[in-house]
């Protein structure tokens, strides 16, 4: 493992090793002589069989002789002790002497043909190339929190061929018909949700109440990573929140059918309702959000309490003491280190804080969460190798996701992506609503949750964004103070240069029939790319610029002023990007997050009250 090379690999002891005899053909664990480690004491999971020497090639350990530099047993040795074994005959191994016990078991290999002894060979080889120098957490694929929890995956540490296979078979999958983007990539925006449920399964969550229930998305949270991958919303969606819930295809053993979308209704509804499975939740929150949902995570009570223990605990801070009875939350005031039942009672509670609503239980999960990331991303977890086999155990077995990430690769691969994201980047955000006149759901705040979606849509750090609201107010102010030309005096090229096909001659018929700008022109596919929407123009068409800024909702930083010998008798030049949506929809996010949004740092230690 790669802690071993740091000499932080805890109860491991780097000189255990699986290794092919290329005499017998047969793996054979060898221990240092030191050690009183039998092979019953494999780490769990391994699938009964030892790893292969081509973990390399998915990730994981290679040969730890290699990886310290020197190799603990030379090839002469190798082969002195294969001749001392078939001098002695039957019997214990005479390899057991000498630090080497030889394993015979039905799901080990057994005698090896030539040409797998090749293969294996190459294999060795290809596990000595050199390892490429970089963070030690890196190669750790983290993190996806939400609701009652998520997932972790630990990648590279794990990684044999044998261990992917387990972890792999731990999960559960759901085809979503059709649902979401089809799949992340890796040079675009991530969206995954992440859905915790109230279906008790587990041992012992029956006696929660409502034993029966089908599960419906009681605590979700959109879970949006930027292109650059320097930020994160965390968008928590209220569950008594009244939306539209769409058509939605689901499949079924029996076939594929459409189940027809409801108005008005809760969003928790969204799932388990009618059947409704978790592809029907990502169409919901891509009605409402405008991001399209590229996966979801899905996972039941057991998970918050599996996960915490497998930490160690997770740290929260109270602000007084609690007594729930509903919950079985009783804590005094103070910091706490709370796993199991204690965790799982402590992100259900909603009679403990502020005015015992869902939306305070909201903060107080997020509050839960956050400290979960920190511990996660602290080099406590991320230099055990204990810790961590025991986080993709409990993860997997905990996780039911869409078929797009149904492997322990394609997992790694999105947790990969996910946890580039540095904690102090990564944003809580409640999605704004105002209560309703039955007092028991809520209504969208549309004023509120349009600019923060936008944000979003537009990879705006809600992080940073405190920090750029001044220096955004006075550029706009700078740029788009002034007079505005008459619709009819505005000249403008539209190109496209990274917008969706077809965007500039749709822009262009918009400018024209909606908005009254009859010298405009289409000039087709911009002469090269660009990362974002801008408009270039003189001097003397700033009232222009400002004009159209308005129309198209452009912010201060699409705004590029040329210089006035540059310029001659030329229209402005807009230039339509990647983060131009359609005719009519503002480019970009908002400078500013409105007031009422909620949003809280992952990196911030807050106490709940």
């Amino acid at each position: 493992m790669d802690a071993q090379d740091r000499g932080q690999a805890g109860e491991f002891d780097s000189a255990d090793q699986w290794v092919l005899n290329p005499r017998t053909g047969t793996y054979e664990l060898r221990l240092d002589r030191s050690s009183e480690q039998s092979a019953s004491s494999r780490p769990r999971g391994a699938g009964g069989g030892a790893p292969r020497p081509d973990a390399q090639d998915t990730g994981g350990p290679r040969n730890n002789a290699t990886q310290n530099g020197s190799a603990r047993t030379s090839s002469s040795q190798a082969e002195a002790q294969a001749e001392a074994r078939a001098e002695a005959g039957p019997g214990p191994a005479p390899g057991a002497a000498e630090g080497v016990a030889a394993v015979s078991r039905p799901d080990l290999p057994a005698q090896r043909s030539r040409r797998a002894r090749d293969a294996a060979d190459a294999a060795i080889a290809a596990g000595r190339r050199k390892r490429r120098p970089g963070k030690p957490g890196r190669r750790r694929a983290l993190l996806w929190t939400g609701g009652m929890l998520a997932l972790l995956i630990a990648g590279g540490s794990v990684g044999s061929y044998l261990v992917y296979q387990h972890l792999s078979g731990n999960i559960d999958t759901i085809d979503i018909g059709g649902a979401g983007s089809g799949g992340f990539k890796k040079d675009r925006a991530v969206n995954v949700l992440v859905i915790g449920t109230d279906k008790r399964t587990g041992s012992g969550n029956e006696s929660y109440g409502d034993k029966d229930s089908v599960g419906h998305a009681e605590t979700t949270i959109l879970f949006h990573v930027s292109k650059d991958r320097t930020n994160a919303t965390a968008l928590s969606i209220p569950r008594d929140m009244i939306t539209d819930i769409p058509d939605c295809v689901t499949r079924t053993p029996d076939g594929t059918r459409v189940i027809a979308g409801t108005a008005e209704t809760r969003f928790n509804q969204s799932l388990g309702q009618l059947d409704r499975d978790p592809g029907c939740t990502m169409r919901t929150v891509t009605k409402i959000t405008g991001l399209t949902v590229d996966h979801f995570m899905m996972a039941d009570f057991n998970a918050v309490k599996t996960l915490t223990t497998a930490l160690d605990g997770v740290e929260v801070c109270l602000a007084k003491d609690v007594d729930d009875p509903s919950s079985r939350l009783r804590l005094t005031a103070g910091d706490h280190k709370l796993q199991g039942e204690q965790a799982l009672a402590f992100v259900r509670t909603r009679k403990s804080f502020g005015n015992r609503s869902d939306l305070d239980r909201i903060q107080t999960q997020q509050q839960f969460l956050g400290s979960m990331i920190r511990k996660m991303k602290s080099g406590d977890t991320l230099t055990s190798p204990g810790k961590l086999w025991k986080l993709a155990e409990a993860a997997t077995e905990a996780l039911t996701v869409d078929t797009g990430i149904g492997t322990i690769e394609r997992l790694r691969d999105l947790g990969a992506e996910m946890a580039k994201v540095d904690p102090k980047h990564i944003t809580f955000a409640t999605v704004p609503v105002v209560d309703s006149e039955d007092g028991a759901t809520v209504l969208l705040n549309k004023a509120e949750a349009e600019p923060l979606f936008a944000m979003m849509r537009s990879d705006t750090s809600l992080s940073e964004v405190k920090h750029q609201e001044a220096f955004a107010r006075s550029e706009r102010k700078r740029l788009l103070r002034g007079p505005r030309a008459d619709p009819a005096d505005v000249r403008v090229d539209v190109y496209n240069g990274g917008g969706p096909q077809g965007a500039a001659q749709e822009t262009l018929a918009w400018l024209r029939n909606d908005k009254d700008v009859p010298r405009s022109a289409n000039r087709g596919n911009a002469p090269a790319g660009v990362p974002r929407t801008t408009l270039e123009y003189a001097p003397d068409q700033a009232d222009q610029a400002r004009a159209l800024a308005d129309m198209m909702g452009l912010p201060a930083a699409a705004l590029k002023r040329m210089a006035k010998d540059r310029a001659g008798h030329r229209p402005m030049s807009l230039t339509l990007g990647p983060d131009f949506k359609e005719a009519g929809v503002s480019v970009g996010g908002p400078a500013e997050v409105p007031d009422g949004v909620q949003r809280m740092g992952a990196d911030k230690r807050v106490c709940a009250k």
